[in-house]
């Protein structure tokens, strides 16, 4: 889809490189300019006091990239940096506005050396503003200053943390799909344009129903617990084998006569305080219990068969480790393999969420080490200049 595109990529850790990974999966060449010590994230495990060795994530977001080692701090590195934007389509950076303004390669200032060249940031609160050279980091952007765990939980409940990279993958995504309107547009005009994102507002989009409810209302409903669910019958509950289910009624009229079946619970049909929507809203509390009565009564594999069998929508709540064997999501193209450098074997990745014509998306390469590819990107601006 992408091939011609050359990307550089000057990103650190997890978002930046993300969007430079799911481009390169697209079939852009992708250069990765990192500083003599590396990207962080290629030493994680060292951070966690283990032995050096293969870091699945930083392969994860890496795959299918070269790597030139540059010293932007250098005068003559940092010129060799702007012969290689010459050379570019697309600059990718989650690197802190100050930083890059130290270098010269704000916006602004990349536009105007490099007007055909698209520049693609990644910032933890925005562009602009008080807090733009605050560290984010998706756990502070996306997550905390976004106000996600306040919807995730209880108010008595302390806010839970996020896995690792979840923001950082969702604002790759954003910036990736900005990147290529900005590619078409410039198609069409020759003009390039700086593209921006943040974890903040992807954060924030991610809640946009609870921020346009805040915002018209000037209040949300009250998070409750499960047992408290506003609709029972878009819950979890719990069954025989210790697993979970996430029950998916969600045109109560409609689904809870098949609900009924599933659970040889015809009789409720005649209780006055199920007899409607109204009702079985009016005693939620009443009714989630019931339910959680008879759910328990079944394997998770035997409640499935049953609600499948009477058109009761539903979802397991899997583990991630029931997720890399489920067969709907291999079949979905969830997961490639990311060839391995230096003779080392493939390792199992995840990709990106997007294909094209139906066909599966496959990594170009391994991930690169530090510097593997400066020589021979050397020598091609060397021929360019000629």
């Amino acid at each position: 889809m992408l091939d011609g595109i050359r990307v550089v990529e000057l990103g650190v850790w997890v978002a930046g490189p993300a969007a430079g990974a799911m481009l390169a999966d697209w079939g852009a060449d992708v250069i990765k300019v990192e500083p003599p010590a590396g990207d962080p994230q290629r030493g994680v495990f060292r951070a966690l006091g283990l032995k050096d060795g293969r870091v699945p994530p930083f392969e994860q977001d890496n795959r299918g990239k070269r790597s030139l080692v540059l010293d932007l701090r250098s005068e003559a590195e940092l010129e060799t940096f702007h012969k290689l934007l010459e050379t570019a389509d697309i600059f990718i950076s989650n690197m802190r506005p100050t930083a890059l303004e130290k270098y010269g390669l704000d916006g602004a200032s990349v536009r105007s050396r490099h007007p055909h060249l698209i520049f693609g940031r990644i910032t933890g609160y925005g562009s602009e503003g008080p807090d733009v050279n605050r560290a984010g980091y998706d756990v502070g952007g996306f997550w905390s200053r976004a106000g996600v765990p306040t919807r995730i939980v209880t108010p008595d409940t302390p806010p839970p943390n996020i896995p690792p990279g979840f923001g950082d993958h969702m604002t790759a995504v954003s910036l990736v799909s900005g990147l290529m309107a900005a590619l078409f547009r410039r198609e069409r005009s020759g003009e390039g344009a700086v593209v921006d994102t943040s974890l903040l507002r992807t954060g924030i989009y991610g809640l946009s129903a609870d921020f346009s409810m805040q915002m018209f209302f000037g209040k949300l409903m009250p998070r409750t617990t499960r047992e408290e669910a506003e609709a029972p019958l878009v819950n979890c509950y719990k069954t025989r084998d210790g697993k979970w289910i996430w029950m998916l009624a969600v045109e109560s009229t409609r689904h809870w006569p098949n609900l009924l079946k599933a659970l040889d619970r015809e009789d409720w049909g005649k209780s006055a305080e199920f007899s409607s929507a109204k009702e079985r809203y009016r005693n939620k509390i009443a009714l989630v219990a019931a339910i959680d009565a008879e759910t328990v009564k079944y394997d998770r594999e035997e409640l499935g068969r049953r609600f499948d069998a009477h058109d009761v929508w539903w979802a397991p709540v899997q583990t991630v480790d029931e997720v890399v064997a489920d067969p709907q999501a291999v079949a979905a193209g969830a997961f490639i393999d990311i060839p391995g450098g230096h003779g080392e074997d493939n390792i199992r990745g995840v990709a990106n969420p997007v294909s094209f014509n139906d066909n599966p998306v496959q990594a170009r390469g391994s991930a690169p080490g530090i510097g593997e590819h400066s020589d021979a990107l050397r020598n091609e601006l060397d021929q360019t200049r000629e």
